[in-house]
């Protein structure tokens, strides 16, 4: 997994950088689609994670047309998706070492009814295009 800067930019910076009004950033913010934090200073400051975020909402505003509403809506289902997808990811793991110790400890006689498991959590995964860089979110396939 690649290390994120903990770099942050300034409202200004932003702005320029996606050709916005510093108004638009502020106004996604009392909207609560993004949440940047603030400096000693009470100035924003807009980190990585932030942006990549704005860049999914830009997307779905200027290309596919989604209003504020559909996009929060749009954004919160990502969040839940993507924490559903942790979720399964750590039940697939849990019921693969089960099966791992269950095989480990089972008699010979045993052996034949069991079924060899490939690996489960690639069965199991759902991957969704990254919006921020496929402008028509789909469903990609399962993995097997």
């Amino acid at each position: 997994m690649a290390k994120r800067s903990k770099a942050a930019y300034m409202i200004s910076a932003v702005a320029e950088q996606y050709s916005l009004h510093p108004q638009t950033l502020r106004m996604y913010e009392r909207e609560g689609l993004l949440k940047p934090s603030r400096s000693e200073g009470n100035t924003r400051l807009y980190t990585d994670e932030d942006v990549e975020r704005l860049e999914v909402i830009l997307q779905l505003t200027r290309e596919l047309g989604v209003n504020l509403a559909g996009v929060e809506i749009i954004l919160n289902m990502r969040e839940k998706m993507e924490e559903m997808q942790r979720q399964i990811e750590q039940f697939v793991s849990s019921l693969n070492s089960e099966i791992a110790q269950r095989v480990r400890h089972s008699a010979p006689q045993d052996s034949q009814a069991l079924v060899p498991v490939r690996s489960i959590s690639s069965l199991m995964r759902v991957e969704f295009d990254n919006p921020s860089t496929d402008p028509k979110p789909r469903r990609k396939k399962v993995t097997a």
